[in-house]
């Protein structure tokens, strides 16, 4: 029997980024240039209102949000009395616009980046074309103290991330090259020993999610789906909406077995800014997350 799917949210441009924290499910609308939050019972609340384009979302072992600014190219820090700064620029690193992170227990972050110019290319020359000769770009690495290195290059459009719960292993989600990556975490944070976690074609995996089994939800744009994947590629379950796509999924709930589905009917940037037509769905599955985030 198919699962019960839920409308939790509406009116958003673009959701992305989604974190489970203190019974809220957090997220980014890009066109609203705000960061947000909901509860179970549909409580919208704007929590910080920007100058840029939010993406990813974490949390400093104190306390603070940290948010990527990603036309800025840049990842700024919320401490919990309010104070705003930057806390790293990833402009020698990052390519056009960065997007998801993912923070570890130590505070160390990983951000991805588009690695080029995505509705230009897409309009321009259409998505056979990115998919025919896909950009690679550069994943950072930023140390607690805002030092930002390159943890690993040559990744076609990293975009959602997960740290597994004993921090050693981060896999990283490959939206062109439609698999899931894995690299070893070593003490000081670097990465090392890429290999691939999943081939997830013709799946498109933009946000992800880990659960205590093992598995991953990826949430798949080209599709009104989301999908549960193992490791080395088997699908185990797949949740389909109506009438739109997913573009970002996270885990949570009291239980942890709340999967919620960012939603929207494209990620046209034009189009996105233009209407307020996204929303966010919420489904109970079987298994509870775990991880980070």
């Amino acid at each position: 029997m198919p699962r019960a799917v839920r409308t939790l949210a509406t009116g958003l441009h673009f959701g992305e980024g989604p974190r489970w924290r203190h019974d809220r499910l957090w997220f980014s609308d890009f066109y609203k240039h705000s960061i947000c939050s909901v509860d179970l019972a549909g409580d919208l609340q704007v929590e910080l209102e920007l100058d840029d384009q939010p993406s990813g979302l974490g949390w400093m072992p104190d306390g603070s949000l940290l948010f990527v600014s990603m036309q800025k190219l840049q990842v700024w820090r919320r401490w919990p009395d309010g104070r705003l700064a930057m806390h790293a620029d990833l402009s020698e690193i990052a390519v056009h616009r960065c997007n998801d992170m993912v923070v570890a227990a130590d505070g160390t972050a990983y951000v991805g980046n588009f690695g080029f110019d995505l509705d230009r290319v897409a309009r321009e020359q259409g998505l056979g074309a990115i998919f025919a000769a896909p950009r690679l770009a550069a994943l950072a690495r930023i140390a607690p103290d805002g030092t930002a290195a390159v943890a690993a290059e040559g990744l076609a459009f990293p975009n959602g991330m997960v740290i597994t719960p004993d921090g050693r292993t981060l896999v990283v989600a490959e939206t062109f090259g439609m698999r899931l990556t894995a690299f070893d975490i070593a003490a000081d944070g670097s990465l090392s020993n890429r290999r691939l976690w999943a081939d997830t074609a013709p799946r498109l995996p933009d946000g992800i999610a880990l659960d205590a089994e093992g598995a991953i939800w990826i949430a798949n744009p080209g599709a009104a789906e989301c999908a549960r994947i193992a490791q080395g590629g088997e699908v185990r379950e797949t949740i389909g909406v109506e009438g739109t796509n997913v573009y970002a999924c996270m885990l949570g709930g009291p239980e942890g077995r709340h999967l919620f589905m960012l939603c929207g009917p494209h990620s046209d940037a034009q189009k996105a800014a233009e209407a307020p037509l996204a929303d966010i769905r919420v489904v109970e599955v079987d298994v509870a997350r775990a991880g980070l985030p």
